[in-house]
């Protein structure tokens, strides 16, 4: 398949494209060189390219950030989402569309709700999730008045190896790294009680690929591990095994203004439509994000 990743310099869009690539598909990727609300310099793109599938990951994706910034989230998530659509159409009406959303579009839920289904109501909690609601009524749009083939994908929380020590399990990582090395006995965290249902992102841009060739148009699919796990398991284990005895404090100015308490999703309509299932254990994934940032320290 000759395959369109837009944000692919980012975290997800990297792996993709390397999982793109070993599969034999022709990849090309646009980021910050192509602004995704710039209507034509995205159709400049589609028309030279004229992909078979376009994974529309590009985005504004960080949930604290987007409580100062939510104009600027729903320019970049909403409109974008709207050029990219309508070019990926004009240029080659019978491509496919993934659009990435993400489930924080269900907001917040009681434990009596898990695990979350595609057919449960949506209730946006933070200006970022407000946003891709907003994607998502974009994407069904243009599948309903043109015809156009466009599968929704709902990520729960995915780590890997390269996410942005921005994101909290690298953010994590890197505090303890800096702990270990100044000799520190405790380090600032944010609300560590919330539990969250953590995915690889390796095995999430395979369901992405699955969902371009198996996925029905119009459909949401949720790619989730079918497990939550509190926070502050995940940082006992990497205290455990990065800097024994530092003590986690809480700060105040890590705090959320509005957070999820618990959140777990359903893949079974994932698997009923690809075969897709998780295959990376959390384990492996803590693994190879500590290996990576060690790494990573080590080239500087």
């Amino acid at each position: 398949m000759r395959a369109l990743v837009t944000g692919s310099n980012g975290f997800v869009g990297r792996h993709l494209t390397t999982h793109l690539l070993d599969h034999g598909d022709e990849v090309r990727g646009i980021d910050r060189d192509v602004d995704v609300t710039d209507e034509e310099a995205v159709r400049r793109v589609f028309e030279t390219y004229r992909p078979d599938v376009t994974y529309h990951l590009a985005a504004l994706t960080h949930v604290g950030e987007s409580w100062d910034h939510a104009n600027e989230f729903t320019r970049v998530n909403v409109v974008g989402t709207h050029r990219v659509l309508d070019a990926a159409f004009d240029a080659v009406p019978s491509s496919t569309t993934v659009v990435v959303s993400t489930s924080e579009v269900y907001g917040i839920v009681s434990e009596d709700d898990q695990p979350l289904r595609e057919t449960f109501r949506v209730a946006p909690a933070n200006p970022y999730s407000s946003s891709k609601v907003e994607a998502e009524r974009v994407a069904h749009d243009a599948m309903r008045l043109r015809g156009q083939r466009v599968v929704i994908a709902r990520p729960f929380n995915h780590l890997g190896p390269g996410q942005s020590s921005s994101f909290v399990v690298p953010a994590l990582v890197t505090r303890l790294l800096d702990a270990r090395e100044r000799g520190e006995r405790e380090i600032a965290v944010g609300d560590l009680s919330t539990r969250r249902d953590f995915s690889d992102v390796r095995d999430v841009v395979r369901a992405y690929r699955l969902l371009a060739e198996f996925g029905l148009s119009g459909e949401v699919y949720n790619i989730a591990s079918g497990h939550d796990v509190a926070l502050s398991d995940i940082a006992t284990q990497l205290v455990s095994q990065l800097a024994p005895g530092v003590a986690l404090v809480v700060d105040a100015s890590l705090l959320r203004p509005v957070d999820i308490p618990v959140s777990r999703g359903s893949y079974d309509k994932l698997h009923e439509a690809t075969g897709w299932s998780p295959q990376i254990s959390l384990h492996q994934t803590l693994e190879d994000v500590v290996s990576d940032l060690v790494a990573r320290r080590q080239e500087r």
